[in-house]
């Protein structure tokens, strides 16, 4: 069974940037869309990014766009999500998920993290 471990997160600066890793266990990533999706309080988790199993598609939110970069090591079992230009709005707790591919609907990703806190605040 995959497991999936998020970390990374933290309190940053508006403008400042973070690195969040997925790391997986119990099976190879190589199987796997695996999706980054936020949540903040009293809101809907929403999907950020997704990276497809080969690495060769890249999905992002418009919100995100040109500010987050989505990638992924294999060899390492990690997927990694580099967000710069954090805003504010960018506050939420940062979830990983696996599915068969990255058109798959939000329902049909599995295997969720724990989720990590990213707060960004002057």
């Amino acid at each position: 069974q995959l497991q999936l471990v998020e970390s990374g997160g933290g309190l940053v600066q508006p403008g400042g940037s973070l690195t969040l890793s997925c790391a997986a266990s119990g099976f190879s990533l190589d199987y796997y869309a695996i999706g980054w999706f936020r949540q903040a309080p009293g809101k809907e988790r929403e999907g950020v990014s997704c990276i497809s199993r080969g690495g060769g598609s890249l999905n992002y939110a418009d919100s995100v766009k040109g500010r987050f970069t989505i990638s992924r090591d294999n060899a390492e079992n990690t997927v990694y999500l580099q967000m710069n230009s954090l805003k504010p709005e960018d506050t939420a707790i940062y979830y990983c998920a696996a599915a068969t591919g990255c058109g798959s609907p939000k329902s049909e990703f599995g295997s969720w993290g724990q989720g990590t806190q990213v707060t960004v605040s002057s």
